[in-house]
């Protein structure tokens, strides 16, 4: 589980129940009408399913689940594993690399790797590869989409909640008690849709869109690796070239682990 996400929602909604608490306001007020909720969440979802299609509002709960699901790309890995095929690519050639392939659980890499095997050009395989990586960004803006569309339509919901709310607030105009539950109660559907809003819709399509960058830019890495491979590059050189995708420490703890090594071959 993606902890950054949970916590993220649960302590945003905790700061919200402890200033209501501060405030003098009781947190089971909240979810006490359930129509000013039923008006944001479901209404704010159908006029979403309006802007896509029934199929991809379905696939929601597959959406949720990749957003709050911790990722594991296995960058370094994939680093070390590309720059031991280069070396055998230029020890034993291109097609001792087919049994290699076999082995590699990375769908995407395996094709790439396959590609070059079978002795495609070096264009192909980049665009063959790159449109790949474009399809894969075209499924996930479709969940992007859903979520960021719901956050902006459910502040609107909100209001139109309060809006039928004030209606029904000026008819008991002639009842003097009633009128303070009445606007408290109208004002609740503006608050459901901004927390909706703002404390689960943007959040969950802003994590998938990261998420979206994380993917490409890893795929990218590996794309430049298998191109380094069919090109014959110098093993170190490949190493050198994908370990710019890596953060600073991750490269720094890289070579502190290759300096080990070699001390201990010596």
């Amino acid at each position: 589980m993606d902890l950054g996400t949970i916590l993220g929602i649960a302590l945003s909604l905790a700061i919200v129940v402890m200033v209501m608490i501060l405030d003098g306001g009781n947190p089971l007020e909240l979810v006490a009408k359930p129509a000013p909720i039923l008006l944001t969440l479901v209404g704010s979802m159908m006029a979403t399913m309006a802007t896509t299609s029934l199929s991809n509002m379905l696939k929601l709960p597959k959406y949720f689940i990749i957003a709050i699901k911790e990722p594991h790309y296995k960058t370094e890995e994939a680093i070390e594993t590309l720059a031991k095929m280069a070396d055998k690519a230029r020890r034993e050639g291109l097609l001792a690399l087919e049994e290699e392939s076999k082995k590699i659980k990375d769908p995407f890499l395996q094709k790439g790797i396959m590609l070059v095997v079978d002795g495609v050009d070096p264009a192909q395989v980049r665009s063959i590869l790159h449109t790949q990586i474009e399809h894969m960004q075209q499924r996930h803006e479709v969940g992007i989409h859903i979520f960021n569309t719901a956050g902006g339509f459910a502040p609107t919901f909100g209001i139109i909640g309060t809006v039928m709310g004030l209606i029904s607030v000026l008819k008991e105009l002639d009842n003097p008690a009633k009128l303070a539950g009445s606007i408290a109660s109208a004002f609740l559907a503006t608050l459901w849709g901004l927390l909706s809003s703002n404390m689960i819709y943007l959040p969950l399509g802003g994590k998938l869109q990261h998420k979206d960058a994380e993917e490409v830019a890893f795929k990218t890495m590996l794309l430049e690796g298998i191109l380094s491979l069919q090109a014959g590059e110098n093993p170190r050189i490949v190493r050198e070239k994908l370990q710019a995708f890596l953060p600073p420490s991750a490269v720094a703890k890289a070579a502190a682990g290759a300096g080990k090594k070699e001390k201990a071959n010596a």
